[in-house]
């Protein structure tokens, strides 16, 4: 059996899910509780699953793992996750 590498290292899609985003991530999303209304939207759609589900059903981003792409907002149909620069609060 050949090998490429001597290392695993994930690759793609899934292999971004266990890299820590650092500090190179320039925008964030940010989501208002009083107008989401819960639809998991959001949840489906982030590519590195960075959108997590509570037990009381609200949602929360995880920054630790998201890169700040943007999809949560763009799908988001009740505007209730706005992308803002890194800095801002």
């Amino acid at each position: 059996m050949e090998f490429v590498s001597d290392y695993i290292v994930p690759i793609g899609c899934e292999g971004i899910h266990y890299i820590q985003t650092g500090k190179w991530r320039t925008r964030r999303p940010v989501l208002n509780a009083e107008t989401c209304i819960k639809c998991g939207v959001c949840l489906m759609y982030c590519p590195v699953n960075s959108v997590l589900r509570d037990a009381d059903g609200s949602f929360r981003i995880n920054y630790d793992f998201c890169k700040g792409c943007g999809i949560c907002a763009h799908e988001c149909k009740q505007k209730a996750i706005t992308m803002v620069a890194e800095k801002e609060e």
